[in-house]
């Protein structure tokens, strides 16, 4: 029996158009047929991996990083960022001036003292509930999940505490803070299941799945994926829309 782990974005799905693809889809059919245990692995909230999920009639998943554990669709847990670090960057780039937004639980919902991110960077293009409230205290927000700074990346260097934590950027304006350690999530529901770490074998493509390419188990890479990435995998596989996923599992006899 193997443990099987896909990312979503490029690998599940075709990177061109976010469509998820027909053939890994079936793929995953035969893998959980021959008595193997089929997952997701992603950075993207538990919320968010919910809906991709159920699309892809996956029943397990590893999601927000990693701190979030579904087996069976059932919600084993979803950790915050440690809330001090968090609190540490936050009080910083407040005082130097920048717009946070704090997402304070596992929905589309994020808390503001005032408007400077929106002013600084504007709107999100993720759906985003916008909660403004200017008496907020960041020391009493129970539990942080993500949080959000409107800083452009020249001016990063600024935040003398900046990586106390995993941040990721895309593009210029704003950049968040999020769990980093899908390695960490596997690790953890494993040892829930009780398998074998060596049984593992973790699909990705993106700059994000570099942490969960580790040697106790197999990586394969997509063909469309970053060019790092393919040098640490174990195998490199053809493009999530060129049947990459099937094309594996077919190599090693999985299917």
């Amino acid at each position: 029996m193997k443990y099987f782990f896909f990312d979503i974005d490029g690998t599940l799905t075709n990177i061109h158009t976010g469509e998820l693809v027909q053939s890994g889809l079936e793929t995953l059919r035969k893998l959980e047929a021959n008595g193997h245990f089929v997952a997701i692995c992603t950075g993207r909230a538990h919320y968010k991996t919910k809906a991709v999920a159920k699309q892809a009639q996956i029943h397990n998943y590893v999601a927000n990083g990693g701190a979030a554990l579904v087996i069976n669709d059932e919600l084993v847990k979803n950790s915050p960022l440690d809330k001090q670090k968090a609190l540490t960057i936050i009080h910083e780039a407040d005082e130097l001036g920048y717009g946070i937004l704090v997402s304070y639980e596992d929905s589309i919902n994020v808390l503001m003292r005032d408007h400077r991110f929106l002013e600084q960077f504007g709107e999100r293009k993720e759906p985003t509930n916008y909660i403004y409230k200017p008496d907020l205290n960041f020391d009493e927000i129970e539990n942080i999940y993500k949080f959000y700074i409107s800083m452009p990346e020249e001016d990063e260097y600024k935040l003398k505490n900046r990586d106390l934590l995993g941040h990721i950027r895309m593009g210029d304006g704003y950049f968040w803070y999020q769990h980093d350690k899908k390695d960490q999530g596997i690790i953890d529901m494993i040892d829930y299941l009780h398998g074998d770490l060596k049984d593992v074998v973790v699909f990705g493509d993106g700059e994000n799945d570099m942490v969960m390419f580790k040697e106790e188990w197999t990586s394969i890479a997509m063909g469309n994926g970053y060019p790092d990435l393919l040098e640490k995998a174990d195998y490199v596989t053809d493009a999530s829309e060129d049947d990459g996923i099937r094309k594996a599992c077919e190599h090693f006899g999985w299917i």
